[in-house]
């Protein structure tokens, strides 16, 4: 990895064992390309150059990407800030390149540089010396105008290639002629542009991987049924970053004899394994729930033993509630709590009481401890919030202010929709997006006569 790069380590006093180790932490450290290849340029300059560039192949683009410069000096002539910028490449100058179909024209006044760059594996050192080859010479000509376009004295064009795909391109341009970009650099240069073409190829998996999960999530989450006279509706924020995709769930259905049941959940992890085992979860629960017969505090017991039972226990929490009562109420929640974040009870002229009772161990912990059941009346017009603990837990902040800031929130909430209330509390999140959020919002009618039938 380090061949041809011994003298260059002598160059300028300057450990680049280090710089090396720098600029791996710093493009491994963000799952965002854009985020990665903007902390290199900031490092590479001024300790390796007075200007620096990054541009990113994007699907029949370059798109500038990050720009450095150090102290006073002014961006090279032609420059130009981060913006796409069609490549005017033939049919077999993109395939050349791991570009597929013709497009536009090309308006970047380094095109033919940058497009030998990106056919090829090696970077291209343009200096003085080579500005000053014959006419005609070639690849000097490229050279010539490009050092004419820079007013520098030396520069370093590096392809970011990984499988054979160029992803884009690194430049970086030294203004003194004292002190040169040379030879030597060369193998220096080659070794950053190739951490930082990792970087962004795994940036652009992790995405791959992330949206995968992201999307069998959403389809795994229910269509909320028909509960006249209640009002229902859910929502789902995925985190944003790629390896934050977890095992956040809802559900809602009607048990045998009509009777609503709600469940909000969460499986221990992040990533598609969490999701898929949401799944097993959600529909082994519905089986087991479904005749009505059992409290929720038995059915829960039941899908504890079941789960160990088949070798599939992994620490989910879970509330398990239904809502019970005629059609014209009064109605009354009838709930257990296996270790998830207490539901809470909104009333219409905005009192808020988090439902604490009917606490539980957490689903996979130990299927032999008994679990309780909780009841309590809900007043009409009342609005029952369940939610995921994404929605209230932050870094570095105690679980109390999540809590006492849903129950601000909601009470000014008291009397919107069912909709409107997963909108605003999704909004208001996590808002450093580290966990996903699951939302479940029921609205009891605000009058007990003349209400529809609820099977």
């Amino acid at each position: 990895m380090f061949a041809g790069m011994g003298s260059v380590m002598e160059l300028a006093g300057l450990d680049y064992l280090e710089l090396l180790s720098e600029v791996s932490s710093a493009v491994n450290s963000s799952l965002d390309a854009d985020t990665a290849l903007r902390r290199l340029a900031r490092i590479l300059v001024p300790r390796l150059a007075d200007w620096c560039a990054v541009d990113l192949v994007e699907g029949e683009s370059l798109r500038r990407v990050s720009v450095a410069s150090a102290g006073a000096h002014a961006l090279p002539a032609g420059s130009r800030s981060a913006q796409a910028a069609p490549l005017g490449l033939t049919g077999a100058q993109a395939a050349s390149i791991g570009l597929t179909g013709a497009v536009g024209a090309l308006p970047l006044e380094m095109e033919e540089l940058l497009l030998r760059t990106l056919r090829t594996s090696s970077a291209l050192l343009v200096s003085a010396a080579t500005a000053n080859a014959p006419a005609g010479a070639g690849p000097g000509d490229d050279r010539r105008r490009l050092h004419r376009l820079l007013a520098a004295d030396s520069a370093i064009v590096a392809p970011l290639r990984v499988r054979g795909n160029a992803l884009g391109a690194l430049t970086l341009v030294r203004i003194h002629p004292e002190a040169p970009l040379t030879a030597e650099h060369l193998p220096l240069v080659e070794e950053l542009a190739h951490r930082a073409a990792l970087a962004v190829d795994n940036t652009r998996l992790y995405g791959l991987q992330h949206e995968m999960a992201s999307r069998l999530q959403h389809s795994l989450l229910p269509r909320l049924p028909d509960v006249s006279p209640l009002s229902l509706a859910a929502g789902y924020l995925p985190a944003r970053e790629s390896s934050q995709v977890g095992g956040d769930w809802y559900d809602a259905f009607r048990l045998s004899d009509g009777t609503p049941a709600l469940v909000i959940g969460d499986v221990a992890g992040h990533d598609i394994t969490a999701a898929t085992q949401m799944s097993e979860v959600r529909n082994m629960l519905r089986a087991l729930a479904f005749d009505g017969r059992e409290a929720p505090a038995r059915v829960v017991s039941r899908l504890d033993r079941a789960l160990g039972g088949l070798g599939e226990s992994f620490l989910t929490t879970m509330v398990l509630a239904r809502v019970e009562g005629p059609p014209t109420g009064p109605w009354r929640l009838r709930w257990t709590n296996a270790g998830h974040p207490a539901p809470l009870l909104v009333t219409s002229d905005g009192g808020t009481q988090f439902l604490e009772a009917g606490r539980g161990h957490l689903l996979g912990f130990d299927a032999t401890l008994p679990r309780k059941d909780a009841v309590e009346e809900l007043p009409p017009g009342s609005t029952l919030v369940f939610y995921t603990d994404g929605l209230i837990e932050r870094r570095k902040e105690p679980l109390d202010r999540g809590m006492t800031r849903l129950r601000r929130k909601m009470g000014g909430l008291s009397g919107a929709d069912p909709q409107a209330i997963c909108d605003e509390l999704l909004a208001a999140g996590d808002t450093a997006g580290e966990d996903d959020i699951a939302v479940l919002a029921v609205r009891l009618p605000d009058m007990t006569e003349n209400f529809p039938e609820l099977a």
